[in-house]
């Protein structure tokens, strides 16, 4: 019984780490690929307010952006590409 005990909190302590890890991952820890444009974008509360506007703008229901197909991601990136923060009028701090 100590055995499978200590073997049970040993499983637990080893895999704890692993499983917190998935679900502490933060918003800017995501890094998309722009096939298009051929470079990597990092996903943060910066980007997630610029994708805000865009769904906005183009008259869309809001969903996770890691959740859509990738050819609405493509036309996201191709968009936020002709939409600089300055003209969204995004405050970079």
């Amino acid at each position: 019984m100590h055995r499978f005990l200590h073997t049970a909190l040993l499983s637990a302590a080893l895999i704890a780490p692993l499983a917190l890890t998935t679900t502490t991952l933060r918003a800017d820890d995501r890094v998309y690929h722009d096939k298009a444009h051929n470079d990597d974008h990092h996903w943060d509360a910066h980007e997630d307010r610029a994708y805000r506007i865009y769904v906005k703008d183009n008259h869309r229901k809001y969903r996770d952006f890691g959740k859509l197909a990738p050819a609405d991601q493509e036309a996201y990136w191709g968009w936020r590409h002709e939409h600089s923060d300055a003209l969204l009028k995004i405050d970079i701090h």
